[in-house]
This record gives C-alpha cells, sequence and structure tokens, in this order.
C-alpha cells in the first residue's frame, strides 16, 4: 500500500516565490504542499489546523518573522520539523535559526536538486545546512568546547570555615556583633569580619537574609 506524500508548508512574504517552490514540490511523488503562509503569525495558524510535517521558513517576514515564528511553533507543535530558507549566509543568522529551534537551513539560491535534498533530508530526521555554514558551526562548537571551564560553587556548598558556622548559627539566634564576640571570646573586630564572610559567602544581603539562606541549605 503505497504511504501518503509528507506534507508541506511553505511560509514566505513573495507570493511568487512561493508559488515556484509549491510547483516545484507537488510535481514529487513524496511530497504536497497542504499549505502556504505569508508571514509568521499566518502560519502558526496553519499549522494548528494543517499539521504538516515540514514547514518551509523565511526569516525576513513582516508582522512576524521566521525566527520568531519558528518559536511560537516549537512550543505548540514540538515534533514539526522546521527549515529555514533565507537569501542569508551570515554566521549569526544560522545561530539564531537553531537557537530559535529550527532543524536546518538552507539559501534561497540553492538548485533545484539541493533544495527538494533538503527537505527530504529533513523530512529523514537530519539537520540540513550548506557545506560552508556547517563547517562554521563545527568551527564554533570547537571554539566553545575548548574554551576552560571554572567549575562554580554550588548553592549547597558555600564553603565556610567552622569559625563561621559557629558565627552563623549565632547570628540566626539574632545575636549582635558585641554578643557574638563575647560569646565566642573573639575580638568585635573579628566578629565583623566573619559576618562580612558570611554574607558574601551565601550571596545574602544582610544577616536575616543569612540565616534564612543558611536555615533552607541545612548549615544551621
Amino acid at each position: 500500500m503505497p504511504t501518503s506524500p509528507a506534507r508541506i508548508l511553505l511560509v514566505d512574504d513573495h507570493e511568487l516565490f512561493r508559488e515556484g517552490l509549491a510547483g516545484l514540490v507537488n510535481v514529487q511523488p513524496d511530497l504536497a504542499v497542504v499549505g502556504q503562509a505569508g508571514d509568521g503569525l499566518e502560519a502558526l495558524t496553519m499549522v494548528r489546523d494543517l499539521q504538516p510535517d515540514l514547514i518551509v521558513m523565511d526569516i525576513n517576514m513582516p508582522i512576524c518573522d521566521g525566527l520568531e515564528a519558528t518559536r511560537l511553533i516549537r512550543e505548540a507543535l514540538p515534533e514539526v520539523r522546521i527549515v529555514m530558507l533565507t537569501v542569508h549566509d551570515k554566521d549569526e543568522k544560522l545561530f539564531a535559526a537553531i537557537k530559535a529551534g529550527a532543524n536546518g537551513y538552507m539559501l534561497k539560491d540553492t538548485s533545484a536538486a539541493d533544495f527538494l535534498r533538503g527537505v527530504r533530508g529533513a523530512l529523514g530526521g537530519e539537520a540540513t545546512l550548506p557545506p560552508k555554514l556547517a563547517a562554521s558551526l563545527v568551527e564554533a562548537y570547537a571554539r566553545l568546547a575548548a574554551q576552560p571551564t571554572h567549575p562554580l560553587p554550588t548553592e549547597d556548598d558555600p564553603d565556610l570555615t567552622g569559625r563561621e558556622l559557629e558565627v552563623l548559627n549565632l547570628i540566626a539566634t539574632g545575636a549582635s556583633n558585641q554578643e557574638i564576640a563575647a560569646q565566642l571570646s573573639i575580638s568585635l573586630h573579628t566578629t565583623k569580619s566573619h559576618v562580612r564572610n558570611i554574607l558574601a559567602k551565601l550571596h545574602a544581603v544582610n544577616r536575616r537574609q543569612a540565616a534564612r539562606l543558611a536555615a533552607r541549605r541545612g548549615l544551621l
């Protein structure tokens, strides 16, 4: 039994360009254009009604551009595949499209054969990218991976000393600096220094917040 053609939604504000793509797609036995939209908001409405398998989306459109439309559609229908089709071959546009949730990125000056290959690849779960931009994406990832990572202290581990924990417990009781100094047999200057360190390590703006954070983290 033959399978149904993949359902394609075309989104571009240039009607003549859309019609050309529709003509190319509709002569393919495995593909069918089920709708056309002229802007991102219209596309969002049509997606809910048509439930396409793939959306071919322009980036620059009035009212709601392709990036915003992609974000909205991805929230409403996370399973639908989206390929951006644009004149832009700039890296930042590619990265913005991927961040928005696009599954692929093709240039409008691509050949008909490459366009159809990209559409079928996207439908098959592939990430459709021009070779030049794919190389840029790999290089960007490599640069990111090469950056040194510095482990950040976790919220549950403020790295307080034993004496600071003693001071913190007294802060939680509402004791003043003078009372803490007397109880721990340390100078007032040392007590104030401990309090400053505790506030800094807990990222607290005052003693009351420090006590609340300490209680929440089980430090008391």
